[in-house]
């Protein structure tokens, strides 16, 4: 039987559907979709309008774009997407500065003489991603695949989750989405954070209004909304013990310039984590940003980190300790 032909315009997604063995399935990706290496000979349909590099600037440029109403922050070659002519579209609508967004796909599609099935993965929660590896599954044809993809990332998190101790009330840890202005993570990053022990004080997770108090293997009731801004004071005042800086979008090299302009702010130094030496950069762009199976290695370092379990972390993990 011939595989369906799939185009990701999502990095999660394509490595979703290598991590449930359907790589031969993929026929096209974005520019972002940089993993596993062996894709990057697939064709790119996508490019990034933004041109800033530092955080502020992005940030600004951002803004500009969104308010002048640009359709999106992203192109899409319509062109070469006819070409492929794909069975299957993978995309998302959850972010629109992360990735193109659904519409544009739409937009997209609906000028191709083939209309392709669409996709859209929008996770909120650790389950909600692990879900996504069943719906791409059933979307491709590789529903087994999926499966028992999804029975050992779950493995994973259970054991991982081993680590916290969950008679005590753990430390304030403050997970940075975004250094300037400081953005404050949201959905599964903060799930995460409270799952691996800690108190995500600035933007908490909530049980949902039938799941009690949502604690022990429950937690996966628990939901927090998207990242979300928060004046440097605010941040100051929370007196974060644990910080973790995790710019969406930015690998190590560019995190540690992030990390280093905020280690320059005279309030920095008297921040709990940074006397304590607890601050952790970590490649955004390629771990807690991406909703997809290496979330769970996110878990395993986070949960080895904060208990201070080092002989837990994950191998080939991408992040070092903050110095500055």
């Amino acid at each position: 039987m011939t595989p369906p032909r799939v185009v990701s315009l999502l990095p999660s997604a394509t490595e979703i559907l290598c991590a449930i063995g359907a790589a031969d399935c993929l026929v096209g990706r974005s520019h972002e979709c940089d993993f596993p290496v062996e894709i990057r000979n697939r064709p790119v349909l996508t490019a990034q309008r933004i041109t800033a590099t530092d955080p502020a600037a992005i940030d600004a440029q951002v803004r500009e774009q969104l308010n002048s109403g640009a359709a999106s922050l992203y192109t899409v070659d319509v062109e070469q997407l006819a070409a492929l002519a794909p069975d299957v579209i993978i995309t998302q609508d959850l972010c629109h500065v992360c990735s193109i967004d659904l519409a544009s796909v739409q937009e997209a599609v609906s000028r191709m003489d083939t209309k392709p099935a669409i996709l859209s993965l929008n996770p909120h929660t650790v389950e909600d991603i692990l879900d996504d590896h069943l719906r791409v599954g059933e979307a491709v044809g590789r529903r087994d695949g999926a499966l028992d993809c999804v029975v050992r990332l779950r493995e994973r998190l259970f054991a991982a989750a081993e680590a916290v101790n969950p008679f005590v009330d753990g430390p304030h840890a403050a997970f940075l989405e975004w250094t300037d202005p400081l953005f404050i993570g949201g959905h599964w990053n903060a799930q995460l954070v409270e799952r691996a022990g800690a108190r995500h004080l600035l933007n908490p997770t909530a049980p949902r209004e039938t799941a009690g108090m949502a604690t022990g293997p429950q937690q996966g009731e628990r939901r927090a909304g998207p990242s979300i801004p928060i004046p440097e004071a605010v941040f100051i005042a929370s007196r974060p013990e644990w910080i973790v800086i995790c710019p969406c979008g930015f690998d190590l090299r560019q995190t540690r310039d992030a990390a280093a302009a905020l280690a320059a702010k005279p309030w920095w130094r008297e921040l709990p984590a940074v006397k304590a030496g607890r601050v952790a950069i970590v490649d955004g762009n390629q771990m807690f940003n991406r909703p997809g199976p290496r979330i769970i290695d996110a878990f395993e370092w986070l949960t080895a980190w904060l208990n201070e379990r080092p002989s837990s972390i994950p191998a080939g993990f991408c992040w070092e300790p903050f110095r500055g």
